[in-house]
């Protein structure tokens, strides 16, 4: 196999009707990233994740942390430069010097954990974490029509350059509420591409996501959620089921959560008054929480 950053070529054997034969295929680059705290030296995250857009999954990883909460607060981002350190791993490890005088709590994160791509950061943060940090419940609106929801799976497919070579990748995009496509951002693990797309908002001074709309493919579980409430999104879609607790953390925090998008169908798990057509119904108060 020989890689090329995000995708990796490799030969495979296709068993078709009783015949073999080799071809070459992509398959999704899996790497590890080290997220490093400088001047603290201090690892604060491994990630198992696809090259690309690094600084923008740290900037992006401890935004939704509580580590930095301003672009400001990040002075530098830089590969690692030790000379002990094997020339090529050296692009898997992240240095990130925060501002002078800011010394963050780093608490929750004073265990060396290990991230794998599938599930997030598991077992580290909760409902009362998020509580605890103080993030704010998002207002209501704006709103939107079903048939805007209804487009944004086929306009990612259409943006996703490197599923389309392999075939094994998740995407995070923001939409506007005209459905426009405004960024998008792919990775072996739904969570780490959504921690590019809050990052690359971050360091370009473009949070909070207020007016966005965001769709992850996948499942929402509460690591996308905690993530969306963070970077106050109001909006969240994807195309397969949440979890409880991400359900949980929609309704606490005023975010519309929409799951199993697809076709012309989806389900409205939360926040049911910002989806136009809903408007021209009555519910009770218990089914518009």
């Amino acid at each position: 196999m020989t890689s090329t950053k995000s995708k990796t070529k490799a030969t495979v054997w296709v068993m078709e009707k009783g015949q073999v034969r080799s071809r070459l295929d992509h398959l999704t680059t899996e790497e590890p990233l080290e997220i490093r705290l400088a001047p603290f030296q201090k690892t604060v995250a491994v990630t198992m994740r696809t090259p690309g857009a690094d600084f923008e999954l740290a900037a992006g990883f401890l935004y939704s942390e509580g580590v930095v909460s301003r672009r400001e607060d990040i002075r530098r981002i830089s590969y690692c430069v030790d000379e002990l350190v094997d020339g090529e791993q050296r692009h898997n490890i992240v240095n990130v010097e925060l501002r002078d005088g800011l010394i963050p709590d780093l608490q929750p994160l004073e265990r060396h954990f290990y991230t794998s791509s599938a599930c997030g950061v598991c077992g580290k943060a909760s409902l009362e974490a998020l509580r605890l940090r103080g993030c704010p419940v998002i207002p209501p609106g704006p709103t939107v029509t079903p048939e805007i929801i209804y487009s944004l799976p086929d306009k990612l497919r259409a943006a996703q350059g490197i599923f389309t070579a392999t075939g094994g990748l998740h995407a995070a995009a923001t939409f506007d509420f005209q459905g426009q496509l405004l960024n998008l951002r792919e990775d072996v693990g739904r969570h780490n591409a959504l921690d590019k797309l809050i990052g690359t908002a971050l360091l370009s001074d473009d949070l909070p996501l207020n007016n966005c709309i965001v769709l992850v493919s996948g499942r929402s579980s509460f690591e996308i959620l905690q993530k969306s409430t963070t970077a106050g999104v109001p909006i969240v879609c994807s195309v397969s089921a949440p979890s409880s607790l991400a359900v949980s953390v929609a309704k606490e925090f005023g975010i519309t959560l929409i799951g199993f998008l697809r076709g012309e169908r989806f389900n409205i798990y939360t926040g049911l008054q910002r989806i136009n057509a809903a408007q021209e119904h009555r519910f009770n108060k218990e089914q518009i929480s």
